[in-house]
């Protein structure tokens, strides 16, 4: 039958909220209820009358709980088929009651991990008899409805009310896609905290929770974000962040997290950095950022490390910007800054969490691990005469964090804790570097005493020559190539310092 009318139910769950006004609505249109343990006493309190399910099995609940509704009268009474004479007739030759309404929910496995409990305590929350409730009640959705978490509940209520405790075939079988939506996610957190240890070749990937975005890199694009944002950011003021949003906002905190124990302002357009520095206040951070190419910083997306406060905001409230990030702003710093209705402000709660990234491309998914490593004065070595100063040293510090999350090929400029410019996502280094000098230049920088920074190693001694003759004192490098001497003696004959770090950070 299309529509069917509820006449039994078996409700065994682990969380109880809001379970109430469908067991009143159960009990009002006369619904057997099965049940067991906690949630049997829970309904009772409610005033309706259970069948424990262990005087339909004639079986306990045994070993710790483990085993309570895995028997042939449970599953039976939900799998057998109402319009299969065999199955009719097997159902009352063993007295087998059908089961119209299954509510279960799973133990909170996920939840259990991410609170770093014992691996012991871990085991037991995956759940056996629940999973199998599940996936049976959803394979029988012809005649049976199953709601299998409890952020179901209040639609299951408003069916319940709106069609006079029935139900249609298109809310069971809907409720069944959603059954198997919440079964596939629970099996995904089980193997991946295996295979945490396993390391079995396969991914498994599941989000609960999707938006749609108004559209893609472009209007013509769908687009969905999976995710969690709100474990992220609080949001405090603006539209809704579009796909490009999320992107630069992803290229700005994983930036910005290179800076723990600073005072440190990014300014980023299409995930690139057009300004980044360090200074003893937000204010002053985000006006040295500035500088770097105030023609960039138009509708990019600004993040910083520190609370923002109203003498930074004021700053920064006359630039049009997408977005802003920060840990926290004070009261007077919301004041100025939420006056722009469409302003992205996000506040910052954690940060990113994971060590793996991955993107689809041809017909599969690529995945590596993120790039974690960020090299310290301790990792340089230095392979020319000339050392570096300890200011050219901090220097190529602070721009080969920056160079680490720019596109490559790429080439960054600085000195004093501040980008002069960046050359992004050229086909050649030469290239790279010849526009990273000709947008300082054009920014008022000088160059003299500047050090240079590069994602990858120089496989000719141009790069070092083009930069001597702009100023450059200092390089910072991977190293690498076989023809690395030639750019050592460049620098060795023109008093120039360099120093290699033996890791490459492409960004492709």
């Amino acid at each position: 039958m299309a529509t069917k009318k509820i006449q039994s139910a078996l409700v065994s769950v682990y969380y109880k909220d809001n379970l109430e006004p469908i067991i009143a609505l159960l009990k009002k249109h006369g619904v057997t209820i099965y049940s067991t343990g906690g949630t049997q006493k829970f309904i009772e309190e409610q005033g309706a009358e259970v069948v424990p399910v262990e005087e339909l099995t004639s079986y306990p609940s045994i070993f710790g709980g483990r085993v309570k509704t895995l028997h042939p009268k449970i599953f039976g009474g939900i799998l057998y088929r109402r319009d299969n004479d065999g199955d009719l007739s097997q159902a009352a030759e063993f007295d087998i009651p059908a089961i119209d309404l299954v509510i279960v929910d799973l133990y909170p496995f996920e939840e259990t991990v991410a609170s770093g409990a014992s691996e012991a305590d871990i085991i037991e929350k995956i759940d056996i008899g629940g999973i199998s409730l599940i996936r049976a009640a959803a394979k029988n959705f012809k005649d049976v409805i199953i709601i299998a978490s409890k952020d179901q509940y209040k639609e299951l209520e408003q069916k319940l009310a709106d069609q006079d405790g029935a139900t249609t075939i298109e809310d069971r079988r809907y409720f069944a896609a959603q059954a198997f939506q919440v079964s596939s996610n629970y099996d995904t957190h089980i193997f991946n905290y295996f295979n945490r240890v396993e390391n079995i070749p396969a991914l498994k990937v599941s989000e609960n929770k999707a938006k749609a975005l108004r559209y893609g890199e472009n209007p013509h694009q769908a687009a969905h974000f999976y995710g969690d944002m709100d474990a992220l950011f609080d949001q405090l003021n603006g539209k809704e962040l579009s796909y490009n949003n999320l992107v630069d906002v992803d290229a700005a905190v994983n930036l910005i997290s290179e800076f723990k124990g600073e005072t440190a302002f990014a300014i980023l357009k299409h995930t690139n950095a057009c300004g980044v520095a360090l200074a003893p206040s937000v204010k002053l951070a985000y006006q040295k950022a500035f500088e770097a190419d105030t023609i960039s910083a138009f509708g990019g997306v600004l993040v910083t490390n520190q609370t923002v406060d109203k003498d930074a905001a004021e700053e920064m409230h006359s630039l049009f910007f997408e977005v802003l990030i920060a840990p926290d702003f004070t009261p007077e710093a919301l004041e100025v800054l939420t006056s722009k209705k469409n302003r992205i402000l996000l506040r910052q709660k954690i940060d990113l969490p994971g060590t793996k990234m991955m993107k689809t491309l041809l017909n599969g998914v690529i995945e590596q691990d993120k790039d974690l490593a960020t090299e310290t004065k301790a990792d340089f070595k230095v392979v020319t005469q000339e050392a570096p100063t300890e200011k050219e040293m901090e220097a190529m510090v602070f721009a080969a964090k920056i160079c680490k999350h720019t596109k490559s090929n790429t080439i960054i400029l600085s000195n004093d804790n501040q980008m002069f410019s960046s050359g992004v996502g050229q086909t050649s280094r030469v290239d790279a570097l010849k526009q990273a000098i000709t947008k300082a230049h054009e920014f008022g920088f000088d160059l003299n005493g500047a050090v240079m920074a590069s994602d990858a190693f120089f496989p000719f001694p141009d790069c070092v020559e083009i930069a001597g003759k702009a100023g450059i004192t200092a390089v910072v490098q991977p190293g690498g190539s076989i023809k690395d001497q030639l750019s050592i003696d460049y620098c060795d004959q023109h008093g120039m310092s360099m120093v290699m770090t033996g890791v490459r950070h492409f960004k492709h």
